[in-house]
This record gives structure tokens, sequence and C-alpha cells, in this order.
């Protein structure tokens, strides 16, 4: 076994999944702005240092994801913030890509940006102690989305990174999002999936990057939240479990669902029941953000110093999620 498939393995196996708290400062503003908490430095760290002491961090977070600015942040306690996660027995992981900008011969859809540079600040993360890395390629659907040139100009940009983390001893998450705006069904979104999927693992192949050391972290398959279709957690899982059997390489050693626009219960439910349907040897696990904190987030606005309260509230949704990771997960098991 690889050191890099140890580390993939480490981060997903035994019902652990990852959060995903790689907001960038503009995104953390949005979504404290909406809880009415000042979005300074400060508040920011306050509220990922609480999440990152939590208990369930050792049962049900195998890696935790950060932003540049968090990486570099020291805790109250004197602890550098990839210290606090290590503690916890979770791995430290860094969003490296620069974000999407508009794609230039197609105005309506995004390439990501961030290769310049990369191998150095790489180096500089693995210093800082990160072991995994993220990179989000989005993709648009409609008729014509996404093109051609959309989805080969984002495949060739996250395989040509995940190539740069792994030369860097780090494992990469690769993660095409086809978003969920738009009124498409959930079959046009399995078709559009599909094709994205499967031309990401043609580049990775002529990029030489060894799957074994990688993570997916691709949507699942759900109508456009424009859509009026109604489709049961049942279907969700089938389609999806279709999408990954025909296009994800079977050397890939886990899958961690991205939570795209479906709330905490949808995101949860949805989960555990590809894991209840899971016929495959993929681990099918969670890289999930709001629907890991939002209720986490919104508790904690109220009283910014009640520590012990936030942490319940979190470590109750981390626990749905390993659950559902397990395909153990029950709507009974929620806090009415």
């Amino acid at each position: 076994m690889s050191e890099l498939n140890k580390i993939a393995l480490q981060i997903l196996s035994n019902g652990k999944g990852i959060l995903a708290a790689d907001e960038s400062t503009a995104t953390m503003t949005k979504r404290l702005d909406a809880v009415k908490v000042p979005s300074d430095q400060n508040n920011r760290l306050l509220f990922r240092q609480t999440l990152f002491s939590s208990l369930s961090m050792k049962e049900c977070i195998g890696g935790v994801i950060l932003y540049d600015e968090t990486i570099r942040q020291k805790t109250s306690t004197g602890k550098m913030i990839p210290e606090l996660i290590n503690a916890s027995g979770s791995l430290t992981g860094i969003k490296v890509d620069t974000g999407a900008k508009i794609l230039a011969g197609s105005k309506e859809e995004k390439i990501t940006e961030g290769l310049d540079g990369l191998r150095e600040r790489l180096k500089e993360y693995y210093k800082l102690g990160a072991r995994f890395t993220k990179w989000r390629g989005v993709y648009i659907i409609s008729d014509k989305y996404p093109s051609k040139l959309s989805v080969s100009a984002n495949a060739h940009a996250l395989a040509r990174y995940a190539a740069l983390v792994q030369e860097s001893g780090m494992v990469p998450i690769i993660e095409p999002e086809v978003l969920m705006n738009g009124n498409h069904t959930a079959k046009e979104c399995l078709t559009k999936t599909s094709e994205v999927i499967s031309k990401c693992f043609e580049e990775l192949e002529i990029n030489k990057v060894d799957l074994k050391g990688t993570i997916l972290k691709p949507n699942m398959i759900l109508p456009g939240k424009d859509s009026n279709e109604n489709i049961s957690n049942d279907e969700i899982a089938e389609l999806t479990l279709e999408c990954l059997k025909k296009n994800v390489p079977s050397s890939v050693p886990g899958i961690a669902f991205l939570s795209g626009g479906q709330t905490e219960l949808e995101a949860t439910a949805n989960l555990n029941q590809i894991n209840i349907k899971n016929n495959t040897d993929f681990i099918m696990t969670y890289s999930y953000g709001r629907a890991l904190q939002q209720s986490a987030l919104k508790f904690w606005s109220k009283d910014t110093n009640n520590i012990i309260g936030t942490q319940k509230i979190f470590d109750h949704r981390a626990k749905m999620c390993s659950l559902a990771a397990k395909g153990k997960w029950s709507k009974s098991f929620e806090i009415s």
C-alpha cells in the first residue's frame, strides 16, 4: 500500500468523512452576515476552532479542508490550527485553487484557476501540516451546457493539479461539481455528470496520476433546484451509483460527496440510501460544508461564547453523517 493510499484511507475509513471548512473570506463573510455576526478574523477563527475541538472530530471526521487564512492561524491555546486538527487523529487539508473565473470562449461557463505557482505553494502547505488538498471545477447544466470546452478544460486543470499534489506527497481531492442550478431532470444530471467524470479520469490517466492516492468529490445525481421533478432517496441513490459504477475506475479508494445545495437532512438521507444500496468496493462518505455546519453556525450566532452548546449541535450532525456513511442512519435519530 502506497503512502498516498494510506492517507486517503485514513481520511475515509470507518464511517469518517471530511469537514469542508475551506470557505474563502468572502464566502465566510456571506455566511456570517446571514446570521448577523461580524466577519472579522477573530470570529472566523473562533467558529472554526469551536468545531475543530469538538468530541466528534475523533470518531466522525477523518479530514478537514482549510482555506489559506485558517491554516496559518493560531488557536486561543497557542496551538496552530493544523496541530489542533491532528490532535484528534484527523488530517489537515487545504483548498489550493484560486477560484472559478469566466471561461474564454464560453462566457456563461467557468474555468478554475490556480496552476501558476502551485508547486511552490504546495511545498509551503506541506510544511504547514497539510496532507491532502482540494481543487473544485464547476459546471452548469442546460440544453447546450456543459460545453465540450468546459468539460475538457476543467478536466485538464484538475489532472494537472492532481499530478502536482501527488508529487508534493499529498492526496488530491478531485472535485468536479455539476451545479444544481437550473430546471434539468435527474436523468439529464446523470448524463452530464457522467460525461464530466469520465473526462476527468481520462485526463488523470494521461497525467499519470496514481488513482489509489486520490479521493473523488462529486455531486449526487439530483434534479435541478428549479425543476418540479419529485424524486425519492431511493431513485437518487440508484442514479448516483449508476453514474459512479460506469465512470469511476475501481482503483479509486473512496468517494466523498459534496452536499451542493441540499439541506442537512437531505444530504444525510441521500448518503444513507447510497450506502444501503452500495454494491461497489468504493467507500462512500461525505465531504460536507454547510450540511455539517449550518445548524451549529445558527446556534453559535446567538451567543458566540456558548462553545459547549455549539459543539453539541455540530457533534450531532457529524454523528448523523457518520451513521449515513455506514448506511445506519434513521430519521428517528434526528433531534426534533
